[in-house]
């Protein structure tokens, strides 16, 4: 049965919980990216930068750890964006063993600061306060206009260059609940680390974060009508019918041309990387404005990397289609992407649930095929049946051999064949044996990658 949920909630609780809360703009995703170690929530000056929570392992001093960083508290709200990303901060603070509060210290005290403190001490959880961008010790004079709000200990802190960040974190560690004997944490790290990776992806507004929400059965993005909303590229561990995976919702991703300011470059050139990184690429298309000139070229992306492609097109139900309204859809996207005729395209609502179901069906074959191992001896049963109803065209008069294939790699599945004469083999032939082989070998709409050699006597016999 297909159930799409978060990994086992019991295994995750093995791992302690840090909540980065605080106003917009303290250097919450800076802190962040330093102890996970990597750049993966996006950095810069303009306050609300992180909308979502985005979880990241982290280990400081052998005790692994998740952290959530979140979009900045703050005390007075506007409805609908800034509302939603303060549910997703309250959110993260309830699942947390630990809570960080971060201040500034360069702008100094702010009222927000008091009243959301208070807030904190009302939930009963272990929090600690640290002022960030204090790097020089005059600087950190101003870590003293701090204590008017009456805290017991402040830590200064540099997120930016390290500075403080040992006595921080070493508090933080010793508020962990005790660790099991026995259980260093390190399945529940690999678990987030080696899965398979799910990546949706697409141009903004198309609808990306309402089927994340969908598939998760939580309100994992903000889902707000501004295109762009949500910006960094989010994690979350995921079970797709009993495979953990990894699912990983991106910025949209517009022309570099129409991109006007820093935050949005970082956000497309984070999601090209995601493509990079993922294995099944989910594409979310909007169903009125079709595949689009950006949308062709993101798709080629992916195909030349050899990664599992699925194309959603979301909105379907608006308004209500029927069978031959599908059939001529997807003929018309395999008519102007002609390198797409092996990918999978479904039609659904993300905002309804409509046709998730199925696409999760899809990702799951997908996924088993695009992983798949095949036998030795199935592949060349396969091919020798393959070769035998059509064989290679003739070169000068000979005819080409096929001699044996073998598998030699996964993710996407790769074969390599042998032949008397590579070079005489034409693009043509070696399409005709991709289709074939996926559908002799049961790799349903899984790329494949076909790669040809001569065996070791025919390139002696050449040599002389």
């Amino acid at each position: 049965m297909i159930r799409p949920a978060p990994v086992d909630k019991d295994a995750q609780r093995k791992l302690p919980i840090v909540a980065v809360v605080g106003r917009p703009n303290v250097g919450k995703s800076t802190l962040f990216n330093r102890l996970v170690g990597e750049r993966k929530a996006i950095v810069h000056d303009l306050p609300g930068v992180t909308r979502d929570r985005n979880y990241g392992a982290a280990e400081w001093a052998g005790r692994k750890f998740l952290l959530v960083d979140t979009g900045g508290l703050d005390s007075e709200v506007e409805e609908g964006l800034a509302e939603r990303v303060q549910e997703q901060s309250h959110g993260a603070i309830a699942e947390a063993d630990v809570v960080l509060f971060l201040l500034d210290g360069k702008s100094g005290l702010n009222p927000i600061d008091q009243e959301a403190i208070e807030q904190l001490r009302k939930t009963g959880k272990p929090v600690l306060f640290a002022v960030n961008k204090l790097d020089t010790l005059r600087k950190q004079e101003s870590l003293y206009e701090f204590y008017s709000l009456g805290l017991d200990r402040l830590f200064p802190l540099s997120a930016e260059h390290g500075v403080g960040l040992s006595e921080l974190m070493d508090e933080i560690i010793a508020l962990f609940p005790e660790e099991p004997e026995g259980d260093d944490g390190a399945d529940e790290i690999e678990a987030l680390e080696t899965p398979p990776c799910i990546a949706i992806v697409g141009r903004p507004n198309v609808g990306k974060s309402t089927l994340t929400n969908r598939l998760l059965g939580f309100e994992r993005s903000v889902v707000d009508a501004t295109p762009g909303t949500t910006r960094d590229a989010l994690d979350t561990p995921f079970e797709l019918n009993g495979l953990p995976c990894i699912l990983v919702d991106t910025a949209g991703m517009r022309r570099k041309a129409r991109i006007d300011n820093r935050v949005e470059r970082f956000s497309v050139q984070r999601a090209l990387r995601i493509v990079d990184r993922g294995d099944l690429i989910i594409h979310v298309i909007d169903a009125a404005e079709g595949v689009t000139d950006q949308d062709a070229q993101i798709l080629a992306y992916a195909f030349q990397r050899g990664k599992a492609l699925l194309l959603a097109v979301n909105k379907w139900d608006l308004p209500a289609k029927d069978d031959k309204d599908v059939e001529a859809y997807r003929e018309e996207v395999y008519y102007n992407l002609s390198f797409l005729e092996h990918v999978p395209v479904a039609f659904i609502s993300a905002a309804t649930g409509f046709g998730v179901r199925k696409l999760l069906e899809i990702s799951a074959r997908l996924l088993k095929a695009y992983q798949r191992k095949i036998q030795t001896s199935t592949l060349n049963q396969a091919l020798q049946t393959i070769v035998k109803a059509h064989p290679a065209p003739l070169n000068q008069g000979r005819q080409v051999k096929f001699y044996y294939g073998t598998q030699t790699g996964t993710r996407p599945p790769t074969f390599t064949l042998f032949v008397n004469s590579p070079a005489a083999v034409g693009e043509s032939y070696k399409r005709y044996l991709v289709h074939q082989l996926r559908e002799s070998l049961g790799l349903d709409h899984a790329p494949i990658k076909l790669f040809l050699r001569a065996r070791r006597e025919e390139r002696k016999r050449k040599l002389r």
